[in-house]
Protein backbone atom coordinates (compact mmCIF):
# COMPACT_ATOMS: atom_id res chain seq x y z
CA UNK A 1 0.00 0.00 0.00
CA UNK A 2 1.64 3.25 -1.12
CA UNK A 3 1.41 6.51 0.82
CA UNK A 4 -1.40 8.00 -1.27
CA UNK A 5 -3.52 4.86 -0.87
CA UNK A 6 -2.79 4.75 2.85
CA UNK A 7 -3.90 8.33 3.37
CA UNK A 8 -6.98 7.82 1.21
CA UNK A 9 -8.12 4.73 3.09
CA UNK A 10 -7.40 6.15 6.53
CA UNK A 11 -9.25 9.40 5.77
CA UNK A 12 -12.68 7.95 6.62
CA UNK A 13 -11.49 5.74 9.48
CA UNK A 14 -10.05 6.12 12.96
CA UNK A 15 -7.37 4.33 14.93
CA UNK A 16 -10.23 2.70 16.87
CA UNK A 17 -11.53 1.06 13.68
CA UNK A 18 -8.06 -0.27 12.86
CA UNK A 19 -7.53 -1.49 16.44
CA UNK A 20 -10.82 -3.41 16.22
CA UNK A 21 -9.73 -4.81 12.86
CA UNK A 22 -6.52 -6.07 14.48
CA UNK A 23 -8.55 -7.88 17.15
CA UNK A 24 -10.78 -9.45 14.53
CA UNK A 25 -7.78 -10.52 12.43
CA UNK A 26 -5.83 -11.89 15.37
CA UNK A 27 -3.07 -9.30 14.91
CA UNK A 28 -1.47 -7.85 18.08
CA UNK A 29 -3.00 -4.47 18.96
CA UNK A 30 0.06 -2.26 19.27
CA UNK A 31 -1.13 1.01 20.76
CA UNK A 32 1.20 3.64 22.15
CA UNK A 33 0.49 4.31 25.84
CA UNK A 34 -2.55 6.49 26.48
CA UNK A 35 -0.49 9.54 27.43
CA UNK A 36 0.72 9.79 23.82
CA UNK A 37 -1.37 12.60 22.35
CA UNK A 38 -1.24 15.08 19.49
CA UNK A 39 0.47 18.40 20.17
CA UNK A 40 -2.27 20.00 18.10
CA UNK A 41 -5.66 18.39 18.86
CA UNK A 42 -7.35 17.09 15.76
CA UNK A 43 -4.10 16.09 14.08
CA UNK A 44 -4.07 12.92 12.01
CA UNK A 45 -1.12 11.06 10.57
CA UNK A 46 -0.49 7.91 8.58
CA UNK A 47 2.80 6.67 7.19
CA UNK A 48 5.58 4.13 7.30
CA UNK A 49 7.71 4.13 10.42
CA UNK A 50 11.08 5.90 10.17
CA UNK A 51 12.69 4.79 13.46
CA UNK A 52 15.35 6.68 15.41
CA UNK A 53 16.76 6.01 18.89
CA UNK A 54 17.78 9.25 20.58
CA UNK A 55 20.81 9.34 22.91
CA UNK A 56 21.13 13.09 23.44
CA UNK A 57 21.96 14.50 20.01
CA UNK A 58 19.67 15.43 17.14
CA UNK A 59 22.12 14.14 14.55
CA UNK A 60 20.31 10.80 14.62
CA UNK A 61 17.17 12.53 13.34
CA UNK A 62 19.05 14.30 10.57
CA UNK A 63 20.56 10.96 9.55
CA UNK A 64 17.10 9.38 9.55
CA UNK A 65 15.84 12.13 7.25
CA UNK A 66 18.69 11.41 4.80
CA UNK A 67 17.26 8.00 3.97
CA UNK A 68 13.56 8.57 4.63
CA UNK A 69 11.05 8.18 1.83
CA UNK A 70 8.42 10.92 1.46
CA UNK A 71 5.35 10.25 3.57
CA UNK A 72 7.19 8.43 6.33
CA UNK A 73 6.72 9.21 10.01
CA UNK A 74 9.73 9.81 12.26
CA UNK A 75 9.25 7.61 15.34
CA UNK A 76 11.60 8.75 18.09
CA UNK A 77 12.63 6.43 20.90
CA UNK A 78 13.76 8.51 23.87
CA UNK A 79 12.95 5.79 26.36
CA UNK A 80 9.75 7.51 27.50
CA UNK A 81 11.85 10.04 29.42
CA UNK A 82 9.93 12.77 31.22
CA UNK A 83 12.91 14.90 32.30
CA UNK A 84 13.95 16.31 28.92
CA UNK A 85 12.57 17.18 25.49
CA UNK A 86 14.27 15.60 22.50
CA UNK A 87 12.29 17.19 19.65
CA UNK A 88 11.66 20.88 19.05
CA UNK A 89 10.51 23.16 16.28
CA UNK A 90 13.67 22.91 14.15
CA UNK A 91 13.45 19.12 13.91
CA UNK A 92 9.76 19.35 13.07
CA UNK A 93 10.49 21.94 10.38
CA UNK A 94 13.22 19.71 8.99
CA UNK A 95 10.85 16.73 9.02
CA UNK A 96 8.40 18.76 6.96
CA UNK A 97 11.20 19.81 4.58
CA UNK A 98 12.10 16.12 4.19
CA UNK A 99 8.44 15.55 3.17
CA UNK A 100 7.64 13.38 6.15
CA UNK A 101 4.01 13.01 7.26
CA UNK A 102 4.62 13.57 10.96
CA UNK A 103 6.59 12.79 14.11
CA UNK A 104 5.84 10.43 17.02
CA UNK A 105 7.97 10.85 20.15
CA UNK A 106 8.28 8.24 22.89
CA UNK A 107 9.31 11.09 25.15
CA UNK A 108 8.71 14.83 25.38
CA UNK A 109 8.80 17.75 22.98
CA UNK A 110 9.30 21.50 23.45
CA UNK A 111 8.54 24.65 21.41
CA UNK A 112 4.84 23.78 21.56
CA UNK A 113 3.54 27.05 20.08
CA UNK A 114 5.98 26.88 17.20
CA UNK A 115 5.17 23.22 16.47
CA UNK A 116 1.47 24.00 16.42
CA UNK A 117 2.13 26.83 13.98
CA UNK A 118 4.17 24.56 11.70
CA UNK A 119 1.15 22.27 11.40
CA UNK A 120 2.97 18.97 10.85
CA UNK A 121 1.32 16.31 13.05
CA UNK A 122 3.41 15.61 16.16
CA UNK A 123 2.46 13.16 18.90
CA UNK A 124 4.35 12.96 22.20
CA UNK A 125 4.01 12.31 25.93
CA UNK A 126 3.89 16.05 26.65
CA UNK A 127 6.12 19.11 26.86
CA UNK A 128 8.96 20.40 29.01
CA UNK A 129 11.23 23.44 28.48
CA UNK A 130 14.62 21.72 28.75
CA UNK A 131 16.31 19.96 25.89
CA UNK A 132 18.61 16.95 26.16
CA UNK A 133 20.55 16.97 29.43
CA UNK A 134 23.55 15.06 28.07
CA UNK A 135 24.67 13.23 24.96
CA UNK A 136 26.21 9.79 24.61
CA UNK A 137 27.42 7.91 21.56
CA UNK A 138 24.54 6.42 19.66
CA UNK A 139 24.41 2.68 18.99
CA UNK A 140 25.19 1.48 15.45
CA UNK A 141 21.62 0.22 15.07
CA UNK A 142 19.98 3.49 16.15
CA UNK A 143 18.05 3.70 12.88
CA UNK A 144 16.93 0.07 12.79
CA UNK A 145 14.07 0.14 15.31
CA UNK A 146 12.36 2.28 17.95
CA UNK A 147 10.62 1.33 21.16
CA UNK A 148 7.28 2.97 21.96
CA UNK A 149 5.98 1.79 25.30
CA UNK A 150 6.22 -2.00 25.32
CA UNK A 151 6.36 -2.26 21.52
CA UNK A 152 9.31 -2.20 19.15
CA UNK A 153 8.60 -0.95 15.63
CA UNK A 154 10.56 -0.48 12.44
CA UNK A 155 10.33 0.19 8.74
CA UNK A 156 8.09 -2.84 8.26
CA UNK A 157 5.35 -1.08 10.23
CA UNK A 158 2.84 1.67 9.55
CA UNK A 159 1.90 4.23 12.18
CA UNK A 160 -1.54 5.83 12.44
CA UNK A 161 -2.48 8.68 14.73
CA UNK A 162 -5.60 10.68 15.61
CA UNK A 163 -7.45 12.04 18.65
CA UNK A 164 -7.60 8.55 20.19
CA UNK A 165 -3.81 8.16 20.11
CA UNK A 166 -1.25 6.20 18.10
CA UNK A 167 -1.46 2.69 16.63
CA UNK A 168 1.12 0.60 14.79
CA UNK A 169 0.16 -2.06 12.24
CA UNK A 170 2.32 -4.35 10.08
CA UNK A 171 2.62 -2.95 6.58
CA UNK A 172 2.23 -6.36 4.98
CA UNK A 173 -1.18 -6.81 6.63
CA UNK A 174 -2.44 -3.30 5.93
CA UNK A 175 -4.74 -4.22 3.04
CA UNK A 176 -6.54 -6.89 5.04
CA UNK A 177 -6.79 -4.69 8.14
CA UNK A 178 -8.17 -1.71 6.26
CA UNK A 179 -10.78 -3.90 4.56
CA UNK A 180 -11.90 -5.20 7.95
CA UNK A 181 -11.86 -1.68 9.39
CA UNK A 182 -14.03 -0.44 6.51
CA UNK A 183 -16.59 -3.17 7.25
CA UNK A 184 -16.59 -2.39 10.97
CA UNK A 185 -17.00 1.32 10.27
CA UNK A 186 -19.90 0.67 7.87
CA UNK A 187 -21.70 -1.53 10.41
CA UNK A 188 -21.19 0.98 13.22
CA UNK A 189 -22.52 3.87 11.12
CA UNK A 190 -25.61 1.85 10.22
CA UNK A 191 -26.15 0.99 13.89
CA UNK A 192 -25.69 4.62 14.93
CA UNK A 193 -28.26 5.80 12.39
CA UNK A 194 -30.77 3.19 13.56
CA UNK A 195 -30.30 4.33 17.18
CA UNK A 196 -30.99 7.92 16.09
CA UNK A 197 -34.21 6.82 14.42
CA UNK A 198 -35.44 5.06 17.54
CA UNK A 199 -34.17 1.48 17.32
CA UNK A 200 -32.09 0.79 20.40
CA UNK A 201 -28.70 -0.84 20.16
CA UNK A 202 -29.95 -3.59 22.46
CA UNK A 203 -32.65 -4.41 19.97
CA UNK A 204 -30.28 -4.34 17.01
CA UNK A 205 -27.83 -6.77 18.59
CA UNK A 206 -30.60 -8.99 19.99
CA UNK A 207 -29.37 -8.46 23.52
CA UNK A 208 -32.32 -10.25 25.08
CA UNK A 209 -31.50 -13.32 23.02
CA UNK A 210 -27.90 -13.10 24.16
CA UNK A 211 -28.91 -12.97 27.84
CA UNK A 212 -31.17 -16.00 27.39
CA UNK A 213 -28.47 -17.97 25.61
CA UNK A 214 -25.90 -16.99 28.25
CA UNK A 215 -28.14 -18.38 30.98
CA UNK A 216 -28.06 -21.69 29.15
CA UNK A 217 -24.36 -21.45 28.31
CA UNK A 218 -22.36 -19.28 30.76
CA UNK A 219 -19.27 -19.59 28.54
CA UNK A 220 -20.96 -17.61 25.75
CA UNK A 221 -19.29 -14.24 25.25
CA UNK A 222 -20.97 -11.11 23.96
CA UNK A 223 -18.26 -10.82 21.32
CA UNK A 224 -19.08 -14.24 19.86
CA UNK A 225 -22.79 -13.32 19.91
CA UNK A 226 -22.07 -10.08 18.05
CA UNK A 227 -20.19 -11.94 15.35
CA UNK A 228 -23.12 -14.32 14.96
CA UNK A 229 -25.69 -11.54 14.53
CA UNK A 230 -23.43 -9.21 12.54
CA UNK A 231 -23.13 -6.41 15.10
CA UNK A 232 -20.13 -4.21 15.85
CA UNK A 233 -19.65 -2.65 19.26
CA UNK A 234 -16.47 -4.09 20.71
CA UNK A 235 -14.64 -5.08 17.52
Amino acid sequence: MDQNELRRRFASLTTAHLADACIRAGVPVRCAPARMQAVLPGSRLAGRVVPARHTGSVDVFLEAFEGAAPGGVLVVDNGGRLDEACVGDLIVLEARAARLAGVVVWGLHRDTAEIRAIGLPVFSLGAIPTGPLQATAGPPDALDAAAVGSWTVGSGDLVLGDDDGVLFIPADAAGKLFTLADAIHHTERQQAERIRTGESLRSQVQFGTYLARRREDPSLTFRSHLRAVGGAVEE
